[in-house]
């Protein structure tokens, strides 16, 4: 029998901008129109716009915003309906019916893959908007504008979206680079805590193992960030959104095709402390948690310092970070840690052997293959136990 094989292969280059701006649909604004023409289109711009409830909610004239910006400049852009208000909020990632509304909404206006799906809203809604708009003729050009911390410097830069099911954090999704990214200021100050809070866990993550200029930096800042205080929120916000984009771009795997996810350090404690919370938790404070967790099993194998974790522990903990929730000390039937299933659902997630990032020295990382399970165990009645001593002094 004969028998031949011709190996296809390609390569296919990906872009976007990711702008930091202010009040992005003010009239006189021309960010959003630029985006919109950044391939030298000179023609009219169909867009059809989704907004978070809570932003909605928070920013009751936004919807009129987006209309008077689309009105005044029709000559350039084309608004097909009224701006989508849409749940927002980690529920929504659980519910493929939303999807399946807005799939719905985009084919009723006729959308067409030179159109635009453009996204307003936190990390959930850019997910869930995102996950619509990839499937949907096979990819609409998404642009997000992010809303929250967490949006802002790390979730909605990238080049994923997720969907929660089968009991999985992001279970479902796609890769899809956005077509652009607005990151506009103006949406911080009306954040309540916990979306100002949460995106401060990713800024520490990456900082801890790829920069340590950026960590000691966010240690000063802690005290301000814990203040709410904008000037220092959005220079965090910006290197670490550009330390995330670096590393997608030269880390050689943007689309995930190892074993190996060094953004993830923390992540895989994290995502199980949001499910078992039945994602009252939410991402960025799970991710503070499991950064001092894996901070923890570091300094047990001697990669980084006692000082160096407990100064990772307190900057966390000054910007209004808890780095303990009972829900890490659960146990099954059988008297284990049901947080430990974290590593399980980490490595079927990737495939292959399982890796964990944990930093070796402030500002470098390692990949390590086994997580002992006594160490784990320790580190959470240390977390527990300093989190008791804290409360015990601030009562």
């Amino acid at each position: 029998m004969n028998e031949s094989v011709h190996h296809q292969r390609f390569q296919v280059a990906f872009d976007y901008p990711v702008h930091f701006t202010r009040d992005v649909f003010r009239v006189d604004n021309p960010l959003l129109l630029d985006v919109l023409a950044r391939r030298g289109e000179s023609r009219r711009h169909r867009i059809w716009v989704s907004i978070d409830s809570g932003v909605a909610e928070a920013h009751p004239g936004l919807v009129r915003a987006v209309r008077d910006y689309c009105h005044e400049h029709q000559d350039r852009v084309e608004l097909v309906a009224t701006p989508e208000v849409v749940p927002g909020g980690e529920a929504v990632k659980s519910s493929m019916q939303v999807v399946q509304d807005i799939m719905f909404a985009l084919g009723n206006h006729h959308l067409c893959r030179q159109s635009f799906v453009v996204a307003v809203g936190g990390g959930a809604v850019l997910d869930m908007v995102g996950f619509a708009a990839a499937l949907v003729h096979r990819g609409l050009r998404l642009v997000r504008m992010p809303t929250t911390v967490l949006a802002q410097n790390d979730a909605g830069v990238g080049v994923k979206n997720g969907m929660n099911e089968h009991g999985m954090k992001n279970f479902l999704g796609t890769f899809a680079p956005p077509f652009a990214v607005i990151n506009d200021f103006s949406f911080l100050p009306t954040l309540p805590d916990a979306h100002w809070r949460g995106g401060i866990a990713e800024a520490f993550k990456v900082a801890i193992i790829k920069d340590r200029e950026f960590f000691d930096d966010l240690c000063r800042a802690a005290p301000a960030l814990g203040r709410r205080e904008q000037a220092p929120m959005e220079q965090l916000i910006r290197r670490c959104a550009v330390l995330h984009l670096e590393h997608i771009a030269s880390n050689g795997d943007p689309f995930e095709m190892g074993t190996a996810r060094p953004l993830d350090f923390g992540h895989w404690s994290a995502h199980k402390l949001e499910t078992l919370s039945g994602y009252a938790i939410g991402h960025g404070q799970a991710v503070a948690a499991g950064i001092a967790l894996d901070s923890y099993y570091a300094m047990k194998k001697g990669l980084i310092g006692r000082s160096d974790l407990l100064r990772i522990v307190q900057a966390l903990t000054t910007c209004g970070l808890p780095v303990f929730y009972p829900e890490m000390t659960q146990r099954t039937a059988d008297g284990e840690l049901v947080l430990l299933e974290g590593l399980r659902d980490f490595r079927e997630h990737l495939g292959g052997t399982l890796t964990v990032t944990l930093p070796d020295s402030i500002g470098a990382r390692c990949e390590v293959h086994h997580i002992n399970a006594d160490a784990v165990e320790e580190g959470i009645f240390f977390l527990r136990d300093l989190a008791a001593q804290s409360n015990s002094r601030t009562a």
